[in-house]
């Protein structure tokens, strides 16, 4: 084991995933997490890994040739969108698309190797990405890709998501709702409110994986008190399953402020959750767990969000 018992990766290369700076998800949320991090005193007890690329293959356990290539001629162009128009084909895109995957599937294997008990990566959790598109920001889904490489690789079967980012993980839900080994617990702002529409209660699996999965849809202003109190029950949930590895997606647009949508959560959810995961992960998966930033289009709230799930998988 490191010095640190917790990755974080970090530099140019992931910051490089971005949709330039009139779009919400602009350049600077990289260095807003970075300097969350400073605040808290934290750069010093993590350890810090540069960013990496993953191969075709890894991307192709999730995603289609079809789509793969699509993305890779418009990135070179650098013209138009990936999809109806949310998503601009920026100039690199697709290899600063490889680099979010590639850097969340180092975490992985590091963690599963023994060198962390835990990682960290802020440019990451593009939870509406689907196998043969793209959508809300997502140009390929790291989450799913990570799911796939625990499976491949690691041989892991029983694996748990959990998403608290104000946007309903979408592409992870409706490709995995009929999935018994993947259990999912997803806390958003209401779909008759927020895209992408979807997450009612009711959904919690399909077939065999019927009751696999949880969902939460919050009122408008719903706030830490609204949270916790549903957190609690999710908590019996998650404990229950007693799974291989956690997965947290983490975005700070729940936090209150964020100019797109309309929860009014505080650092304190995110500290909530992050301990209470940490603490599962500890006691049933030999502490393995990673999180990722996943949205957040406010920078100080970044800049607050983030660095508390880091300390808390410290």
């Amino acid at each position: 084991m490191s010095k640190s018992s917790v990755a974080v990766i970090a530099g140019s290369q992931l910051a490089d995933y971005h949709f330039g700076e009139d779009h919400a998800f602009g350049p600077y949320r990289h260095q807003a997490f970075l300097d969350g991090m400073d605040r808290l005193g934290l750069t010093s007890q993590v350890e810090w890994l540069d960013p990496v690329q993953c191969d075709l293959q890894s991307l192709q356990s999730f995603h289609n040739d079809e789509f793969i290539e699509m993305v890779r001629q418009r990135s070179a162009l650098g013209t138009g969108f990936l999809d109806n128009g949310d998503t601009p084909a920026r100039k690199g895109i697709f290899e600063a698309a490889l680099t979010v995957v590639g850097s969340v599937l180092d975490l992985v294997d590091k963690i599963m190797d023994k060198q962390f008990r835990r990682g960290f990566s802020p440019i990451a959790g593009l939870h509406h990405g689907y196998r043969d598109h793209c959508s809300g920001f997502c140009v390929f889904n790291d989450c799913a890709v990570a799911i796939e490489h625990l499976r491949r690789r690691h041989h892991l079967q029983k694996i748990l998501y959990v998403d608290i980012d104000a946007h309903h993980g979408d592409g992870v839900f409706y490709n995995y709702d009929s999935d018994s080994n993947l259990f999912m617990v997803d806390f958003h702002e209401d779909g008759r409110f927020l895209y992408p529409g979807t997450g009612d209660t009711d959904e919690t699996g399909c077939g065999s994986a019927q009751g696999s999965m949880m969902n939460f849809p919050m009122p408008i202003q719903a706030t830490d008190e609204d949270f916790s109190r549903l957190w609690s029950e999710a908590e019996v949930f998650i404990r229950s399953i007693e799974p291989e590895f956690i997965i947290l997606q983490c975005g700070a647009d729940a936090m209150k402020g964020d100019p797109i949508t309309h929860l009014e959560y505080s650092q304190q959810s995110y500290q909530l959750a992050a301990e209470s995961l940490c603490r599962t992960a500890d006691e049933v998966c030999d502490g393995r767990m990673i999180a990722l930033g996943g949205g957040g289009y406010n920078m100080e709230n970044i800049s607050l969000a983030w660095p508390v799930v880091v300390r808390a998988m410290l």
